[in-house]
């Protein structure tokens, strides 16, 4: 197990690199425009302009990478990144960052797919699930690392943006310098809308809600930490708690569903979601119950997509998992893209408590809808639930290595 890690450690050193270079931007550029005195509209816009710039690139960017290979695209990709991040520090207009900001998401849906369709390509059938594991473990430490950074931004306003363009320069080196063979981008066709409802409705809609709650949160919630008093360094380890919650707890709620009734623990983790979201948005909390329950937060709504993912395959057969897994990699992004704009409202009509005031009404809807998805469907028996699988809510590829990882574990049980 652990020398399949090692045989792809150029490209999870890449991903961990580039998420401390790039994971804590979404923080740092909402904390500055809610510095200046930007509405929250704005704020939630550039936002919803990364998501939508990460959802067009991760459907657009493979005939590139097919062209070129994926040495000299990720090259690409990652000079754009790098190139955006110096010119935040340049150009400080708010309309300019929303810009940039859909530039941003565009070119990380690159690195995302040259790098997940590598480890693809690079993981052996009977160690794709640890290959998974290690590159989802990668991508939020450094995401979460990346956080106390801001911190370096209390003297010197333009020092994070700069550190971020340095960090992703270097990101390139592990990946430049590898002597792994390149491989083919994969093919894969997502589900409709339609037919991803027909098979599993709690694996559509959960996915969906997930996916503004954690868009809205990604957007907004450095500015509610902020809005209620918390200085800059709070703002990183607040954020940076939220994330390390999230992946504490992917695989004991993973283990959890595998035994049980899959909804079951989709429902607890909405409703607790939800009334942790009602808590914060309730009661003002002194900065360590904040920092406390955003971890807990944390913990169960990230835990929510692949458990939707995993409810999906449950209701699927083995050849059709790929375009289902990667057609909720899009409805998580349509959420995702919708979220920012409707946290950002919701704090505009009704203060810094209407953001998680906002979340909570979204998990508890998310829950109601899955108690009545019990009372009219059956469940499936718990021998025959797929196995389940922490991934992250990255491009559609990252379902072929998701998926084909937990054909494999099936057939091992």
């Amino acid at each position: 197990m652990i020398a399949s890690a090692l045989s792809v450690r150029a490209l999870l050193s890449a991903i961990f690199i580039l998420m401390a270079g790039s994971g804590f931007l979404s923080t740092l550029i909402a904390v500055r425009l809610e510095s200046a005195g930007v509405p929250s509209l704005i704020i939630g816009l550039a936002a919803t302009s990364y998501f939508t710039g990460l959802t067009l690139g991760s459907l657009r960017v493979e005939p590139l990478i097919a062209r070129i290979g994926h040495i000299r695209a990720f090259a690409a990709f990652v000079t754009i990144f790098s190139a955006s991040s110096l010119t935040y520090a340049i150009i400080e207009q708010p309309i300019v960052w929303v810009v940039l900001r859909f530039i941003d998401g565009f070119a990380m849906a690159g690195v995302f797919v040259c790098l997940e369709s590598w480890l693809n390509r690079q993981a052996t059938p009977a160690y794709r699930s640890t290959v998974l594991s290690s590159y989802m473990i990668a991508l939020y430490c450094g995401q979460a690392a990346g956080q106390f950074l801001l911190n370096l931004g209390d003297n010197a306003p333009d020092l994070p943006f700069m550190i971020s363009a340095v960090l992703l320069s270097i990101a390139l080196l592990p990946v430049l310098l590898t002597r792994m063979e390149q491989p083919q981008v994969e093919a894969f066709t997502p589900f409709s809308i339609r037919k991803l409802y027909t098979a599993s409705p709690l694996g559509i809609v959960g996915t969906l809600a997930t996916g503004a709650m954690l868009g809205a949160f990604y957007a907004m919630g450095a500015v509610y930490v902020q809005r209620i008093g918390m200085d800059l360094s709070q703002v990183a380890l607040f954020t940076s708690c939220v994330i390390a919650g999230g992946v504490a707890l992917q695989y004991p709620l993973g283990i959890l569903s595998d035994r049980f009734d899959r909804r079951r623990v989709i429902i607890a983790c909405f409703a607790i979601a939800a009334g942790v979201s009602a808590t914060i948005a309730a009661l003002k909390l002194p900065t360590v119950g904040t920092i406390a329950m955003g971890s807990i937060f944390g913990g169960f709504a990230f835990a929510l997509y692949p458990l939707c993912v995993a409810h999906s395959n449950d209701h699927l057969e083995e050849e059709e998992r790929v375009g289902a897994s990667s057609g909720l990699v899009l409805t998580y992004s349509a959420g995702a893209m919708a979220g920012p704009m409707i946290g950002s409202s919701a704090m505009s009509a009704f203060g810094p408590a209407g953001l998680f005031a906002m979340i909570g009404v979204l998990a508890a809807g998310a829950a109601i809808f899955g108690i009545w998805r019990t009372v009219v469907r059956s469940a499936v028996p718990a021998s025959e639930q797929q196995v389940f699988q922490s991934l992250p809510r990255t491009t559609p590829m990252v379902a072929v290595l998701e998926t084909e990882g937990n054909i494999e574990g099936s057939k091992s049980r």
